[in-house]
């Protein structure tokens, strides 16, 4: 036996978690009352949605990241769902689309105006049309774009293609069902191919995404899961649930061999469901419970004892359940490494809950921030559903860098003219938005100024030359790169 040192070292025992103030909460949310165990929230760098109660129908809110405090009764909601929102999910590669399911037994794809929702939305791009009972779970694929997957109480998983024409689609490109229950979680690993599920015939799968096919399963034993992450680059599973003498319990898994678990250990008495969430670039796992007003900080290493305890939040609010941020939409000038938002049921409050490492230095903290999860697909659909795997492309969250393309296209792209571009002009009928791109996600943002009035505006002697002369043969040379914009 080898021997193990009697303290854990990490770079992230020090983490301790910060709670917005009350004026940068979310307040006045009608949070729906539904029982289910998920998430009914989701945030993305630009926007947050939030499923509501609402009469006749289901509804959800989509609003700023930036309406901080007392959000409008009246507010403009998505309601175009005629049972209750059971989920909500952005799409990773797109900050404008969102996904939603519900107990019509339906699964809707809707974009949100850039500017946000200035009526109520009602028609949805895509009307998804497979189940014949309610939808209780939906996920975006990781890696390919336009693939997502929904299970519903009819113990199917459907997986579903979006760059097909027509809004009404009833075939989706692939159906699993190895599944004798309801299926309680599902759970990608890091390049989409393979799928970890809880059911309520108490046992785990992994399953292959391309074939469907039951590649490794957990026997029934006393741990009875209910959710389950993939930690995919430690080569682990691990799944939140309750024993027979319902103790909340973690357990950790081989994803090689699910006959017995690598760890089972008793949290708490308490009755509510354990949600896990996994960071892959820091290795630490979080476990918040559903009705609790605590947060469990773990370090996930692939060696025994594989969880290490670093910090617990504690707050005397329970939360319904809580939302991620991506890492995109960090700060990280304050070295914030997480970010979640707590939805407080009891004060119809979203709370946003940060996570820093204290440190000393100003600058950019590279073991901190390694290369992440783009926003930006690697596979096509088409190129997914003819059997190709690949890796997310990988970003840094270093304020100013590009996006680190692994698969670069094979064909070589032509240098472009800047004698013969042309830029379409700035009239006051077209928004900022549609002429300039969005700041980087890991800036700090900033609105834009409002040009959209220029009547007092005069012409002084600052005013740059004119495109005749500005365009003249000898005031344009070519140094060998092309020379860069600057708005």
């Amino acid at each position: 036996m080898s021997w193990q040192p009697p303290y854990h070292s990490s770079k992230f025992r020090h983490v301790f978690p910060k709670p917005a103030s009350r004026e940068n909460c979310y307040t006045g949310l009608p949070i729906t009352s539904s029982v289910h165990d998920n998430a009914f929230c989701a945030v993305n760098p630009r926007f947050i949605a939030v499923v509501t109660e609402c009469a006749g129908g289901g509804a959800f809110l989509v609003i700023s990241i930036y309406h901080k405090g007392r959000v409008d009764p009246q507010h403009s909601r998505v309601c175009g769902h005629q049972g209750a929102v059971l989920d909500v999910r952005w799409d990773p590669f797109s900050d404008l689309r969102i996904a939603s399911c519900s107990e019509d037994c339906t699964v809707k794809v809707w974009t949100i105006p850039p500017q946000g929702l200035r009526e109520n939305l009602a028609r949805p791009v895509k009307d998804l049309r497979g189940h014949t009972r309610r939808v209780g779970l939906i996920e975006w694929h990781p890696v390919a774009k336009d693939i997502l997957l929904s299970s519903a109480y009819d113990c199917k998983v459907l997986i579903w293609r979006l760059d097909v024409a027509g809004c009404v689609c009833r075939r989706p490109v692939r159906v699993i069902g190895v599944h004798s229950d309801l299926v309680l979680c599902l759970s990608f690993n890091t390049d989409g191919s393979r799928l970890a599920t809880t059911c309520r015939d108490r046992t785990i799968r992994i399953i292959h995404t391309h074939t469907g096919q039951v590649l490794q399963r957990s026997s029934v034993g006393p741990h009875r899961p209910c959710k389950v992450v993939f930690a995919s680059d430690l080569q682990l599973l691990v799944t939140t649930g309750a024993s027979y003498w319902n103790q909340r319990q973690i357990a950790v898994w081989d994803t090689e061999d699910l006959r017995t678990p690598l760890l089972q250990e008793d949290l708490d008495g308490e009755s509510g469901v354990l949600f896990p969430f996994y960071d892959p670039d820091t290795h630490m796992m979080f476990l918040a419970g559903k009705g609790d007003g605590n947060t469990r900080i773990f370090d996930l290493s692939s060696d025994s004892p594989y969880l290490h305890y670093l910090a617990e939040y504690r707050s005397p609010l329970p939360q319904r359940s809580m939302a991620v941020m991506p890492k995109r939409g960090l700060d990280v000038s304050v070295c914030e490494v997480f970010r979640f938002y707590r939805l407080v049921g009891v004060k119809d409050r979203l709370e946003p809950l940060s996570l820093i490492i204290p440190r000393r230095s100003e600058g950019f903290q590279e073991d901190l921030y390694p290369p992440t999860a783009a926003n930006e697909a690697a596979l096509t659909a088409a190129q997914w559903l003819e059997g190709h795997t690949r890796g997310p492309l990988l970003m840094s969250l270093r304020p100013g860098t590009e996006i680190q393309n692994p698969y670069p296209a094979p064909d070589a792209v032509s240098r472009p003219d800047p004698s013969r571009e042309s830029f379409p002009p700035l009239t006051r009928f077209q928004p900022m938005e549609a002429h300039f791109p969005d700041p980087p996600a890991n800036r700090k943002a900033a609105y834009l100024y409002d040009v959209s009035d220029l009547s007092e505006w005069q012409e002084d002697d600052t005013h740059p030359l004119n495109m005749t002369q500005a365009m003249q043969p000898h005031s344009l040379t070519w140094s060998g790169t092309q020379p860069a914009l600057t708005h």
